[in-house]
């Protein structure tokens, strides 16, 4: 089964979570990374657009690997969303490019897994901050997994990092029919 990891980071130099797990995916069979800022840079209107829907077409399963940034995605990953997924190719007249593949979110967070609950102080879930991309994912046709997330990313250490990355791998080599349940 063929993967793309879309990452994006908007401070490449200051991770360390997202770097770790982008390198443990990048020694995956079959798995194909795209990293937006290493690609374009922090510019919005630099995508190639051709090369990241090719990138797309040819995969089975799509993650999005990013930090919640003020509760949402990174501005690259929504300027990618604004471009790539367009109108005749993702959605509207023959847009089923995407229609029926799994789409699978890893999102690191500073903040721990109580801040991202009703009794947090967001009073919200992770779930529920990833509301727009569900909704996304639905309105193209296609099969939104659970999100994976990792709490208290910041800062961490090689041994949590190597924690991280383990339970990234296993989650993308796992197989389609059982990605629903976990």
């Amino acid at each position: 089964m063929k993967t793309l990891v879309v990452v994006s980071h908007p401070y490449p130099d200051q991770s360390t979570a997202i770097k770790a797990l982008q390198t443990a995916a990048a020694q995956c069979e079959e798995v194909s990374v795209r990293n937006l800022e290493q690609l374009y840079g922090a510019d919005i209107n630099a995508f190639d657009v051709e090369a990241e829907q090719g990138a797309a077409e040819a995969a089975d399963r799509i993650v999005f690997l990013f930090p919640i940034h003020w509760f949402n995605l990174t501005p690259m990953l929504k300027a990618y969303l604004n471009q790539v997924w367009s109108y005749g190719w993702a959605f509207g007249p023959n847009g089923n490019a995407l229609r029926g593949k799994p789409l699978q979110l890893v999102v690191t967070a500073g903040a721990t897994a109580h801040t991202y609950s009703a009794a947090g102080l967001i009073g919200s879930s992770m779930e529920e901050v990833l509301t727009p991309l569900q909704a996304s994912a639905l309105y193209v046709g296609m099969h939104y997994l659970p999100p994976l997330a990792f709490y208290e990313a910041m800062g961490r250490d090689a041994t949590t990092l190597e924690q991280f990355a383990e339970r990234f791998i296993t989650c993308i080599r796992s197989p389609l029919e059982n990605s629903a349940s976990r």
